[in-house]
């Protein structure tokens, strides 16, 4: 690790910064009271909002030409649910726009909040995402120089294009880029691969055992949530408890 020379940071978004699950499921639950609502004949098609995931997932094996292209999945499943319940389809982009807006209500955990505060007062920080998270929906958008995500640049996490795009929209080298992430593949080999150095944060589990499983011969951080980054950084200690690098 160089961390001396780290002149500025991207992060991933989903389960990095928040539950990707819990903001999902509570979008799932809005859009299903939406539909009830709308829609009535989906009650029997949908009988719990815990359908639409099942659905998405039944929507996404049948068509994987649309792997990663979050918004065409959902939204073909919507129109998926009305078609099995006889409704209008044509409901289905008002009920995207319902989803879409829930889905962006996330709860930060705890520790984010004070350590983007602290770290954006010291480095340039983007944002790099294979999801459809919207920053400024969010409500985290004032910490980032920008949002880059796979779907509008063109290439997803791993390829080393978009961590080499993350480091040229702040303008540093590749190697003064530290990417934070829960992906061990997509977030960490993605970025070490693309030369850049990495945080790996393991918010649950965080044992050795785990660790171990994960085997590469480069250096990288691991850390249990974004406070432990802060002190890594030099940050103060009522920022974090001990970091384990």
């Amino acid at each position: 690790m160089r961390l001396g020379k780290v002149s500025a940071i991207s992060f991933d978004l989903d389960d990095t910064l928040w539950s990707f699950r819990a903001a999902v499921e509570r979008a799932e639950a809005v859009l299903h009271a939406w539909l009830l609502e709308k829609a009535r004949g989906t009650a029997v098609t949908l009988p719990s909002w815990r359908a639409l995931g099942a659905l998405r997932d039944q929507y996404e094996r049948s068509r994987p030409d649309l792997a990663a292209n979050y918004r065409a999945l959902r939204l073909g499943s919507i129109r998926l649910a009305l078609e099995l319940a006889k409704e209008d389809v044509a409901l289905a982009e008002a009920a995207y726009t319902v989803f879409y807006s829930a889905r962006q209500k996330v709860e930060f955990y705890e520790d984010v909040w004070p350590a983007l505060t602290w770290l954006s007062a010291r480095f340039p920080l983007v944002a790099v995402t294979n999801g459809n998270a919207d920053l400024r929906l969010t409500g985290c958008s004032g910490f980032f120089r920008t949002l880059l995500t796979a779907d509008a640049f063109g290439y997803a996490k791993p390829d080393a294009s978009i961590f080499l795009e993350a480091a040229k929209i702040v303008g540093v080298q590749p190697e003064a880029l530290l990417h934070v992430g829960d992906d061990f593949d997509l977030d960490v080999l993605g970025s070490l691969n693309a030369g850049l150095q990495a945080a790996w944060i393991v918010r649950h589990g965080f044992s050795e055992a785990k660790a171990a499983t994960r085997k590469t011969s480069r250096w990288y951080l691991r850390i249990r949530d974004l406070s432990m980054l802060c002190r890594a950084l030099g940050g103060p200690l009522s920022l974090t408890s001990a970091t384990d690098r």
